[in-house]
Parts: C-alpha cells; sequence; structure tokens
C-alpha cells in the first residue's frame, strides 16, 4: 500500500495512569490507558532507563487482558502500532502486531496487540501509540507519521469494528509519563496569530508611553 508521509499532530485522549513497582530497586512498571478523538491520533510518551535494562512496551487493547497494574483491559479496542525513538528522536523500531507473545483477540482471531522487547541503554527515550496503519515515517520522530489509518470508524484490517480505547505498558524503566498533545495545525496557526497580536498591543502601548 503506497502511503503519504505527512507531519501531524498527536490526538488530545483521556488518560489514567498507574505504575507497579517492581523487584528490582530503581525500575518500576507503568501501565496507562486512553481514548483516541480521532483515526490519525498518535499518543506520545516519555520514559527513562537508569542502567542498560529489558524493556518490554505493549498494548492491551485490541484482545484486552490484564495489564502490570493488576487492571482488567475489555476487548475491542483498535489494533495499534507503536514507535520508539531515542533521545535524539531517531526511530529505533517499531511493532505492528505482538504475534505469538500477545492472546488473540476473541472475535478475530487475530494478534494484532503490539509487544516490542529489548535491551536499552541508559538514557531517555520516546514511544508512540497509534492505530493502524498510521506508521513513524522515519529516521526521525520530526518526520511524523503516515496519516494512514484505514478508517475513521476504527474498523480494522479483518473489516470487524473497533472502538477508540487503547492500554498501554511500558515495563522495567525508571520512570514513564504521558507527555501533551502538539496542537493541531489551526489551533497552532491561532495560537501563534495571538502571540503576534498581543505583541502588537504590548508594542503600541509601549510606543504611547514614551
Amino acid at each position: 500500500m503506497n502511503r503519504t508521509a505527512v507531519l501531524k499532530h498527536l490526538g488530545s485522549t483521556c488518560l489514567t495512569a498507574a505504575f507497579l513497582v517492581s523487584g528490582a530497586a530503581s525500575a518500576a512498571n507503568f501501565s496507562f490507558t486512553g481514548n483516541f478523538n480521532d483515526h490519525n491520533n498518535v499518543q506520545l510518551f516519555n520514559f527513562s532507563v537508569g542502567a542498560p535494562s529489558n524493556v518490554t512496551l505493549r498494548t492491551f487493547s485490541y484482545a484486552g487482558g490484564v495489564n502490570s497494574a493488576g487492571v482488567t483491559i475489555a476487548r475491542g479496542g483498535f489494533d495499534p502500532i507503536l514507535a520508539l525513538f531515542n533521545s535524539t528522536g531517531a526511530l529505533v523500531n517499531q511493532n505492528d502486531d505482538g504475534g505469538s507473545n500477545v492472546p488473540a483477540d476473541s472475535v478475530t482471531g487475530a494478534h494484532f496487540d503490539t509487544f516490542l522487547q529489548s535491551v536499552l541503554g541508559t538514557g531517555n527515550y520516546t514511544v508512540s501509540v497509534m492505530d493502524f496503519a498510521n506508521f513513524a515515517v522515519g529516521p526521525n520522530l520530526s518526520n511524523g507519521f503516515t496519516n494512514g489509518a484505514l478508517s475513521p470508524g476504527f474498523i480494522d484490517a479483518t473489516g470487524n469494528q473497533r472502538d477508540n480505547h487503547w492500554a498501554f505498558d511500558v515495563l522495567n524503566v525508571n520512570s514513564a509519563v504521558v507527555t501533551n498533545p502538539v496542537p493541531e495545525p489551526e489551533s497552532y496557526a491561532m495560537m501563534l496569530a495571538g502571540l503576534g497580536l498581543l505583541g502588537f498591543i504590548a508594542r503600541r502601548r509601549k510606543s504611547q508611553d514614551a
């Protein structure tokens, strides 16, 4: 499938987060849940690794399951993709389907949740969660995403109707947080226009007071 790469905004989400401290003194497991407002939304997370560690990134939203915080996640969410970036924003890896590492959905039989496990060095990382087939363009986060999700109604590749919820775990890291979404292009333009207007008013008042 040919996809046009476009730099896109991050979607706003409704988020909850919890963490469970693991056996390692400095490492912890973090669980996040939320909802997409649009099928081309992208949610970013920042996490840090204090020492070389075997880090696991995985979703539960497609087939459901119990996350690291002990919360049961319902099946039925969209088909997720994740992309991992290092501290410079370079794409490290990308995962679409977790295969045998994730359960099969009870309706479609598909193993469409993500699972990415690798030894990561000390440092800070960014990981994105998005709906199939909205892949990271690479080689850098700044290159954006393909904006290629299959359907505005969250219908997956099997033709099955899904919903907009996701659940995501970041395991064996020192910290993990949800990042604030970047404003939509229209909102960003309005914000810049507003800042320009405030600057103009301030300069005008200054000239009148002189």
